[in-house]
């Protein structure tokens, strides 16, 4: 006689394609909880996987779009908002989310960035910043802090660069929504993430995350397990805060909370409405 056996799935399985895996990223790495978030996201509100679009560039974070079952595109470097904006411009009925690292986002694709704010189009960017360039070595990036060490900031000197901070980048350049949470504040993360999507323009979602691999080894900060717990440490929630004083320092001070949530013209309904007007 054989018996059954039931295998217990995780029930964020039949959003994820498991011929993907095993997952790349390294041990201790943050990327996964944050697909986790966006899965959990996409889940709470019910999205329609034909209708729902997640976009990614290159880097650790850019391989998240290869595991969704949704619609996606797994872009150049930098140019991940920019092939967002494309999919929405072309089809505004679709749920465009864009999830891909600090260094896709705010250096090769800054210009991306700021525009698409700029422009309020629809669409929720969820940056993971882990303060370098993790896949290609471990390079400094545009959210590395002063005088931190990377492979191409060694000791003793470190970086020479001062960081961007992006909630203040983004609220700046003209986004509608947003927020920042560690990788630990993961029910948190998730329901700015769904904030996000259901507002109508433009919100960026920025979660801090460890990547003990590269940065954690650099700077000595410990394994993934030390990582995260010193994010919850450091975390200090302040929803409402005026985003210019949202403070990013990783060793004694990240404000987290949802700093952005205002309304705004939302550009593919701008142009729609323009283009019925030339037809007139």
């Amino acid at each position: 006689m054989t018996e059954s056996v039931h295998v217990l799935k995780h029930p964020m399985t039949k959003y994820i394609r498991e011929d993907r895996q095993p997952w790349i990223y390294c041990s201790g790495c943050s990327i996964g909880i944050v697909t986790g978030m966006v899965a959990r996201a996409i889940d709470n509100l019910g999205l329609d996987f034909h209708k729902t679009v997640v976009v990614s560039g290159i880097g650790c974070t850019g391989r998240t779009s290869g595991y969704f079952k949704t619609g996606t595109y797994h872009t150049t470097h930098g140019r991940a908002i920019a092939f967002a904006e494309g999919a929405k411009i072309a089809n505004p009925e679709l749920e465009v989310i864009v999830v891909s690292g600090d260094g896709d986002i705010a250096a090769i694709g800054g210009n991306h960035l700021i525009h698409a704010a700029r422009r309020n189009i629809d669409m929720t960017v969820v940056c993971i910043n882990n303060f370098n360039y993790g896949m290609t070595g471990g390079q400094f990036g545009p959210t590395t802090e002063h005088e931190k060490y990377s492979q191409t900031s060694p000791r003793p000197i470190g970086n020479i660069e001062h960081p961007f901070n992006l909630v203040k980048l983004a609220a700046s350049s003209g986004a509608t929504f947003v927020a920042r949470w560690t990788a630990v504040q993961a029910r948190r993360g998730t329901r700015s993430i769904e904030k996000g999507i259901k507002k109508k323009g433009f919100s960026f979602i920025e979660i801090i995350g460890a990547c003990p691999t590269e940065y954690g080894r650099m700077n000595r900060l410990g394994d993934g397990l030390a990582m995260h717990k010193h994010l919850l440490e450091v975390a200090e929630i302040q929803n409402g805060l005026p985003p210019h004083e949202a403070e990013l320092d990783y060793e004694k001070r990240i404000v987290c909370g949802e700093f952005v949530d205002i309304e705004k013209p939302e550009y593919t309904e701008v142009l729609r409405e323009m283009q019925r007007k030339l037809k007139e």
